[in-house]
């Protein structure tokens, strides 16, 4: 049977605001101390501004095509765990 996407806009908004904002931070972070040339690359700041307008844009867009807020929040909330975890984890090794 095919799952069918439920309209509830706001609480899809909301989430798509702060966990799809948190999750374009983690992406960013990892890139900028973890990417080509580590945290001290020349250009990387400006790179990073200019990289989380569409990562966050891309993620909160999707963010609507989640069957419902529940399993979006709980995905998105994963996703950023993960993320973020990841990022910690690295930064404490470093």
């Amino acid at each position: 049977m095919k799952a069918v996407i439920q309209p509830q806009w706001w609480r899809k908004t909301l989430i798509g605001l702060l966990f799809c904002l948190s999750l374009a931070y983690a992406l960013v972070a990892l890139f900028a101390w973890y990417g080509p040339g580590g945290i001290q690359a020349p250009v990387k700041v400006q790179l990073n501004m200019w990289l989380l307008a569409p990562l966050w844009l891309t993620f909160f867009s999707l963010s609507y095509l989640f069957t419902s807020w529940r399993t979006a929040a709980i995905k998105l909330g994963l996703a950023n765990l993960l993320c973020w975890g990841l990022f910690f984890t690295l930064r404490g090794f470093s």
